[in-house]
């Protein structure tokens, strides 16, 4: 593995060659394990769980989900603005957005790697007050080409570790990380897999220098258990359900990371041995 050809690519142009090249795999996980515990009850609108199409007398919040997961829902040839909306529209439902976080779309993040600067540009993500990303967002484009999104999105957690750092240590007079754990999603339509992408130093090293790192870096993934098909995306209301439970938990871990004053009132934390605090 040492000796394969690594060269600089842009983030939306990894492949599964770019995971065994810097000795990258992904691992699944069952609910209890990833989140910590069963998922919370749902906090969001309230239609939006109760209603699977539009009614009348739909609260506005709960309407404007409904019309971005249709719209979602219809892939169209060339087209991925309908689902990165719909998953913008939904952050901000659940919750991600605060008066310390903003939800952000089609944001670049420089990257180094081999030796050259390149580009990663995520899809949706959530910025804290000082422009650091705290989640990724990316969604399956094989209707557009034929390309997996999770090396996508590993290549954009490497950059953000770059970029957050660089934020450290030249805005915050901080001293840089040397591992975080950051969230991440892929979205195949409406239906999301969450990930947990850890990355060290060690990884950000072999990327910017083109080496094989000595350590594994093991990225958790869960899929969402629903009662139909994952074709189904969060249309049918079984399906629904259990979605936006993973979302109430994984909004725990997103806005945990940068100390629990990002978490709205009234929202538990559960703590999670992946994580790293940040000892400034």
């Amino acid at each position: 593995m040492a000796n394969l050809l690594r060269f600089a690519k842009v983030g939306n142009s990894w492949c599964a060659n770019e995971l065994v090249a810097y000795n990258i795999s992904i691992v699944e996980q069952g609910q209890e394990e990833f989140f910590g515990g069963p998922l919370p009850a749902y906090t969001g609108p309230a239609g939006f769980m109760q209603h699977q199409d539009r009614v009348q007398g739909l609260d506005a919040s709960s309407l404007a989900l409904i019309k971005r997961l249709d719209l979602a829902m219809k892939v169209m040839d060339g087209e991925e603005s309908a689902v990165n909306d719909f998953a913008a529209e939904l952050l901000r439902a659940m919750r991600y957005e605060t008066e310390e976080t903003v939800i952000r779309t089609r944001k670049n993040i420089r990257f180094i790697m081999c030796g050259e600067q390149v580009y990663a540009t995520t899809d949706v993500c959530v910025l804290d007050a000082d422009s650091r990303i705290l989640l990724l967002v990316q969604e399956d484009k094989t209707h557009i080409h034929p390309q997996d999104p999770e090396p996508e999105l590993v290549a954009e957690a490497i950059a953000t570790f770059q970029s957050n750092n660089a934020k450290r240590v030249d805005d915050l007079f901080l001293n840089p990380l040397q591992t975080t754990v950051l969230p991440g999603i892929t979205l195949a339509g409406t239906f999301p897999r969450f990930y947990k992408i850890r990355v060290t130093a060690d990884l950000d090293h072999c990327v910017r220098h083109g080496l094989y790192p000595a350590t594994p870096t093991i990225v958790y993934r869960h899929t969402p258990r629903v009662p139909r098909r994952r074709s189904d995306g969060m249309r049918p209301l079984g399906n629904r359900e259990v979605i936006l439970g993973c979302y109430e938990a994984f909004r725990q871990t997103v806005l945990s990371q940068h100390g629990k004053d990002l978490v709205p009132p009234n929202t538990s934390i559960h703590t999670d041995s992946c994580l790293i605090a940040d000892a400034d």
